[in-house]
């Protein structure tokens, strides 16, 4: 894909003000939702190989917990935010106030307020590129899952169609007091949709 070799720098900045309009709309959202302060620091933001995105997370077969959707709209994709099951703890405990009982399993409960953080992250970061864009993208109701990063991403491929080779990563840090817990956020657009979003940004493609 030739997307990348004509000004790069300007497209990563660009994608650098989606993820810094998106985490502060995370923010506040999730500060809403928690009735609590959250402070998340800047993202970074990098274009991944596909094949590469479970090696952010320890390798394919490191489990992990992931929420994933899939984005319609003008410039389809798909969106999985990937954590390590000890930072979600640490996301439980320290961001959202659980007692957790069992270090190695979940609750409902549990996995119902990381899909719902996952949720406005994706949302966020969603807004956020739709509105530099101008064009139309929504979320599908997300899913949360707690396997094998490769399982999770060949379940994506089921569920959602082939994938593009490139994934856009932004990568999320949540702190509190002198604690942090990081995830890993990842579109991926369908083939054509890189195209389109920088072509809507004004950006030429070679």
């Amino acid at each position: 894909m030739e997307l990348f070799n004509h000004n790069p720098d300007f497209k990563m900045d660009v994608l650098r003000e989606v993820g810094n309009i998106g985490a502060g709309n995370a923010a506040t959202a999730l500060s809403r939702m928690l009735d609590k302060p959250v402070d998340m620091s800047v993202p970074t933001v990098s274009f991944v190989p596909f094949e590469s995105i479970a090696d952010r997370v320890g390798g394919s077969e490191e489990v992990v917990v992931a929420v994933f959707l899939r984005v319609d709209g003008d410039a389809p994709g798909n969106m999985f935010f990937l954590m390590s099951r000890e930072q979600a703890r640490l996301l439980l405990r320290e961001l959202a106030g659980f007692e957790l009982e069992d270090e190695n399993e979940y609750s409902e409960l549990e996995l119902s307020a990381l899909c719902e953080i996952g949720n406005i992250l994706a949302g966020s970061y969603l807004s956020s590129l739709a509105d530099l864009t101008g064009l139309a993208m929504s979320p599908t109701v997300p899913q949360v899952a707690v396997d094998m990063a490769g399982a999770i991403l060949s379940y994506g491929l089921l569920q959602f169609g082939t994938m593009g080779d490139d994934a856009l990563l932004i990568s999320t840090t949540f702190l509190k007091d002198e604690r942090e817990a990081e995830g890993y956020f990842f579109f991926i657009p369908d083939p054509e949709s890189f195209a389109r979003m920088f072509v809507s940004l004004g950006v030429p493609l070679e």
